[in-house]
């Protein structure tokens, strides 16, 4: 089974990645059977044709919408249309999560809640068919493994039925917040939307990796042209590879070796409100751990024994904030080295839907996954189980992880 690399030159809309994918070879009947069975079909015209793009050929994806006036669809009308319509199983998963994704983002950044959400650009027939036909492409490939290197997300202004809205538009920051995409700083003299939010759901939906595979050969490609006109290519490259990704991991290091810093310091003279105050400081300022407790000192005052494991790179940092934000008259500190287990945060597909997890690579090549402690909590809350019944239940139905990050 082949692997997909999405190659964002330089970000990701949802046309583009269709035209790229119709150009890989995927047939346009494939791509407009889910549309039809959604019963959309007499609502719009697709065509795909030869492009270019500062002379790089291509295939633009035009979509021409027959609606005799725009439907304002909301995400409760959308996801009545994909649970009623004829779709096979995985297909009609995948098309909801991606629309789901986009409604959780939209209702955080308006405040309401995602069943309430109106879509606009989102709901336009040309959104429906670029999202369903690329999860039609996807789904029509079934690739074991997909890549994807970070978008450039553009600057300036876009015009939507909101307005005026700033690039990248408040949904897209929401997206790659949620899925912790990383994303490439803009060239300077680039005005415009380079990634859109279609797109950007897409690729956080239907990606595994959020970064180029180590070592891969190309067996294919096809390339998708966007509609705004640059300096340079705007385009989309979608490549069908076999990766030696997976054999890339057992050839790391593991447990890995790394140096960390120990800072800690004793304090007499703070409240405990005081003091948790500043431990939660250190953590929010990239301490890997901090742990404190109440100790007897001189003249019999009790006080504080803070300590804090660091990043060695960042501990002169971290001295300025023991000075900064608390008492303390002097730090000691003193480098040590440790050894960890390679791991990697993602989500799982559970019977409580999808779940944040962590991944732990041992050094015999199993792979362990451990749910994220926050996401126990919440769910023994949600359903009045014990927590022992809640991680046996996502143990016992945990399925196709996807991973927010590579192997650290």
């Amino acid at each position: 089974m082949e692997d997909i690399f999405i190659e964002c030159s330089p970000g990701i809309s949802g046309d583009m990645l269709l035209g790229a994918f119709y150009d890989l070879g995927v047939p346009k009947k494939v791509i407009e059977q889910p549309l039809i069975d959604l019963g959309l079909k007499n609502l719009y015209n697709l065509d795909f044709k030869e492009s270019r793009s500062c002379s790089i050929r291509g295939i633009k994806a035009k979509v021409e919408s027959l609606e005799s006036y725009p439907i304002k669809r909301n995400w409760r009308s959308i996801k009545e249309l994909i649970l009623n319509g004829h779709l096979e199983e995985k297909l009609q998963q995948i098309i909801y999560e991606v629309f789901e994704s986009l409604a959780i983002a939209e209702g955080k950044v308006h405040g309401i809640k995602p069943e309430d959400v109106h879509f606009h650009e989102i709901g336009s027939i040309d959104s429906l068919v670029d999202i369903i036909g690329v999860c039609a492409a996807f789904n029509y490939l079934n690739p074991e493994r997909v890549f994807c290197n970070e978008p450039m997300l553009g600057k300036g202004f876009v015009q939507t039925e909101h307005g005026k809205l700033s690039v990248p538009p408040p949904a897209v920051i929401e997206l790659i917040r949620k899925k912790n995409i990383k994303v490439l700083s803009c060239f300077e003299s680039v005005e415009g939307e380079l990634s859109t939010p279609t797109g950007i759901s897409l690729l956080s939906n239907l990606v595994n990796f959020l970064q180029p595979p180590l070592k891969y050969s190309i067996n294919s490609y096809g390339v998708g042209i966007g509609n705004l006109k640059f300096s340079f290519p705007n385009l989309v490259r979608v490549y069908k590879i076999t990766s030696l990704e997976g054999s890339s991991i057992n050839t790391q290091i593991n447990p890995k070796y790394e140096e960390i810093s120990i800072q800690e310091a004793w304090i007499d003279d703070q409240t405990p409100e005081d003091i948790s105050n500043f431990v939660e400081k250190l953590r929010i300022e990239g301490a890997y751990d901090v742990s404190y407790q109440a100790i007897n000192m001189k003249k019999n005052r009790i006080g504080f024994s803070i300590q804090a494991i660091l990043p060695i790179e960042k501990r002169e940092y971290f001295r300025r904030l023991w000075f900064d934000y608390s008492n303390t008259i002097g730090v000691r500190e003193r480098t040590q080295s440790r050894w960890t287990l390679l791991r990697r945060r993602g989500e799982c597909s559970t019977t409580f839907g999808k779940i944040k997890v962590k991944q732990t690579l041992k050094p015999n090549g199993s792979i362990t996954i451990k749910p994220e402690n926050d996401e126990v909590l919440r769910l023994k809350l949600d359903y009045k189980k014990s927590t022992d019944e809640i991680r046996k239940m996502i143990k016992e139905s945990s399925k196709n992880f996807k991973a927010f990050e590579t192997w650290k």
